[in-house]
């Protein structure tokens, strides 16, 4: 029996198990949402700084990256050579812009993850009703798969090159060690003669491609604990509408259920309301520019060596699928909001009383405006924004290789 309870507790899932993964991955370059709330001061000012001092090697070497952009865009160098740094670019602009995205609604994102942990289940009975675990291992599957494909882009191009000149010197016979960069820079000043400088501007350019990674992929991560849980929530009220049989109750229990819903219900469209307001625009950059990097990632990988064919198409394969969670997530809250509204209609309610029968219909029409993320010009996520982004990169695609090779 005290094994049984034991069991029974450790089955028990806390908020914080769910938000996790992208608080302590996004700690790795400084940023702690909760720092307000840290008693350590040393330890606030100390991520703070580092944070601080990794943005600004960062976007040291982005400059670095347009400034290479520049001088062979307009020089006799061929476009394939000009625009192999274009993709790197978008990245960057990207992990930047979602940074500054996050500081600024840093605090309504905090109110947020408290609202939502205000109406997360707590007793292992209502965890299973909510199917607290399949959400969970679900979402943590997604994000492993999804973090992994996309810093496997940042290290492949930050340790290629040094691992290949390491190889070809102590291995291979090569007579020199070749000092190569995985990224296009312009550097103000001699990166390669001397062997300190370079291995310094090396790790310096490694740990640029790391906190450019780590700010990119966690403000994706944070829309998807959010919305896994309003996602819960809407299919958890969708069980209960269709299960309940009025015809078992009072009036006044109908009535009351369904006053307790509609609170309920409102409570999670506000949540997802604020879910839109927080990432909206983000998205809209993300896929503005996600077009962009699919195109001259695409262009590389049709027009460059073997070597680069690789690395382009990790690259290409982390900006498609970062867009295709996105989608497929916000098509998930659509479908969970939306389906409210068939339970309410499938549930056993002719035996009813016409004010029971008058609320459920205010349901059912609040339901076919589901909740859903609407950045500025595209259409609500879903599937088909997918479809709208690969066909915006496809355009950009076939005009570039057009130029290139008309």
């Amino acid at each position: 029996m005290l094994f049984r309870r034991k069991k029974e507790k450790r089955e028990v899932r806390t908020f914080e198990d769910l938000t996790r993964f992208p608080m302590a991955f996004y700690k790795t370059i400084g940023e702690d949402l909760y720092s307000d709330r840290d008693p350590n001061l040393i330890r606030r000012y100390l991520l703070r700084l580092y944070l601080v001092l990794g943005f600004l090697n960062f976007n040291a070497y982005v400059v670095g990256e347009i400034a290479y952009f520049i001088v062979h865009i307009t020089s006799t160098t061929t476009l394939l050579e000009a625009t192999a740094v274009a993709p790197c670019i978008g990245f960057s602009f990207m992990a930047d812009f979602k940074q500054f995205g996050l500081t600024v609604n840093r605090r309504r994102l905090v109110r947020l993850l408290d609202d939502l942990k205000a109406i997360f289940p707590t007793e292992l009975e209502q965890q299973r009703a909510y199917h607290v675990s399949y959400y969970q291992k679900h979402m943590n599957s997604v994000m492993t798969l999804f973090t992994i494909l996309c810093m496997s882009y940042t290290s492949s191009f930050s340790f290629y090159p040094a691992i290949k000149s390491t190889i070809k010197y102590y291995f291979m016979g090569s007579e020199i060690f070749e000092r190569n960069y995985g990224f296009h820079i312009q550097f103000p000043y001699d990166a390669e003669t001397d062997l300190t400088v370079y291995w310094f501007s090396y790790w310096g350019l490694a740990h640029c491609a790391y906190v450019a990674g780590v700010s990119y992929v966690c403000v994706d991560l944070l829309l998807i604990t959010t919305i896994t849980q309003l996602t819960m929530h809407f299919s958890y009220m969708a069980d209960c509408l269709e299960a309940y049989d009025g015809a078992e109750h009072s009036d006044e229990e109908n009535i009351k259920y369904l006053h307790d819903l509609v609170v309920y219900h409102a409570r999670a469209l506000d949540l997802s309301e604020e879910v839109n307001s927080i990432f909206s625009f983000l998205i809209l950059w993300n896929f503005i520019a996600a077009s962009l990097v699919i195109c001259f990632a695409g262009f590389q990988i049709t027009a460059s060596n073997v070597e680069d064919i690789v690395l382009y198409f990790i690259f290409f394969s982390a900006s498609l699928v970062q867009v295709f969670v996105v989608c497929y997530y916000g098509d998930e809250m659509i479908s969970s909001s939306s389906r409210i509204g068939h339970a309410a209609f499938n549930q056993n309610w002719l035996p009813c009383s016409s004010k029971y029968k008058r609320i459920l219909k205010y349901i059912i029409m609040r339901s076919q405006k589901p909740a859903s993320i609407r950045p500025p010009t595209f259409p609500p996520i879903s599937f088909n924004t997918f479809m709208k982004v690969i066909s915006m990169s496809y355009q950009f695609f076939a005009l570039l290789r057009t130029t290139y090779y008309g």
